[in-house]
């Protein structure tokens, strides 16, 4: 799969690419931001998948990554989070359509031409990247904000090997009980809730799940204006029940905003790195 360059920017050392592909799996053109650290590589990377209304813009401009990912020599490979454009279905809301893909494949139509997330990330993203740049496909880690977080919990959990090394800031831990989740699942799955199971983090944990991980880190806030939609609890007594190590910060104090993910994205490429490199 062939990309078109777009726009390109050197960063600590580093260079920065603005890029656009045509994807399979959305039957749509598709944006992604690539990050390589100072080298020629093959370097080991990072997939970062960002939450609801976002863009391939939104961590390349606010999360404050690329000084940690240069001096850890880490590549950061973060796509759009959903198809676009004319023809590709929305909704006037945020929690549906054209930013809120929830990394899934939808079966339902109207969503089931294009919102084929779950495949587009595993398959066409990576496939296009590693292609494209020096990229080692054995040392690959995946992480994410919110809708990114669940996107990066279940993509982790449903394709086991894919990925050596896993975290979350505030993640949509449990979409199944969840208003967030219940939205997006019934207009991409229809109302059959039962199939709504195999994209539930915590219950794909629960079931045993993540066995690959020896450890997965998780930071929250306690001060998160979207607590009661992230469950995270559910997600830390599911680690308990299948003995997985989960790693979960409630940071005091802090939102759900990318001014959270600023202040402990540090310690995330620390942990990736220890994992990768």
């Amino acid at each position: 799969m062939s990309i078109e360059v777009q726009a390109k920017h050197r960063v600590f050392g580093g260079a920065l690419r603005y890029c656009v592909h045509a994807s399979a799996a959305t039957q749509t053109p598709m944006r992604f931001g690539m990050f390589t650290p100072p080298g020629d590589g093959p370097f080991p990377y990072i997939i970062w998948l960002s939450g609801l209304t976002s863009t391939e813009e939104n961590f390349t401009i606010k999360a404050g990554a690329y000084r940690y990912a240069a001096e850890a020599g880490l590549a950061i490979l973060n796509p759009d989070t959903s198809p676009r454009g004319e023809g590709v279905p929305d909704r006037s809301d945020s929690d549906v359509g054209q930013g809120a893909g929830f990394y899934v494949d939808a079966t339902q139509a109207p969503w089931s031409a294009n919102f084929k997330m779950e495949t587009y990330v595993t398959r066409d993203l990576i496939a296009t990247a590693e292609a494209a740049f020096p990229l080692d496909a054995k040392r690959r880690g995946i992480a994410g904000h919110s809708m990114g977080g669940h996107g990066a919990l279940t993509l982790a959990f449903k394709h086991p090997g894919l990925f050596k090394s896993l975290s979350a800031f505030a993640p949509i831990s449990a979409p199944t009980r969840s208003s967030w989740g219940g939205k997006a699942f019934r207009e991409y799955f229809g109302a059959d809730e039962t199939l709504w199971r195999a994209h539930d983090a915590s219950l794909l944990l629960e079931r045993g799940a993540g066995a690959e991980f020896d450890e997965i880190l998780v930071d929250v806030g306690l001060a998160d204006q979207f607590w009661n939609l992230l469950n995270i609890d559910l997600l830390e007594a599911a680690a308990a029940k299948a003995g997985r190590k989960l790693t979960l910060r409630r940071r005091e104090g802090y939102d759900h905003g990318y001014f959270f993910v600023q202040s402990f994205i540090a310690d995330h490429f620390a942990f990736h790195a220890a994992r990768l490199t």
